[in-house]
């Protein structure tokens, strides 16, 4: 089984819409995701204008690959670099520390992932 940065077991990040690289609700890492889809992040408005600006727009539905598009509140598994991003520029969404993969560790310390995590004040 996956493990999450906490070192327990990878929890679902959302089922609707359903999220992540392999579309199965889990911010799963593995062979194609070149993106790093596993961080487990719930939407904010001021990530998802971010993200637009950076040209990935999160919001606008895209039915072609079955994407709804995104509001805030929420949760999408996101690349582990535009996380980083948008934690550099200010903007880093609240993260879902039980539904972020492991490997975001290589790239994020615990301590600045916690200190935006669901629920941290």
């Amino acid at each position: 089984m996956a493990k999450n940065v906490l070192g327990t077991e990878l929890k679902s990040c959302c089922t609707d819409p359903v999220t992540g690289f392999f579309r199965n609700g889990r911010c799963d890492n593995g062979p194609g995701d070149t993106g790093l889809h596993i961080v487990c992040a719930v939407m904010t408005a001021a990530f998802l204008r971010f993200s637009q600006v950076q040209g990935n727009d999160l919001s606008t539905p895209a039915p072609q690959i079955e994407f709804p598009g995104l509001s805030p509140g929420d949760r999408w598994c996101l690349c582990v670099d535009r996380w980083k991003e948008a934690f550099r520029a200010g903007v880093a969404p609240p993260i879902d520390l039980e539904a972020t993969h492991i490997s975001a560790l290589e790239f994020v310390t615990l301590d600045v992932m916690q200190s935006h995590a669901v629920g941290a004040e």
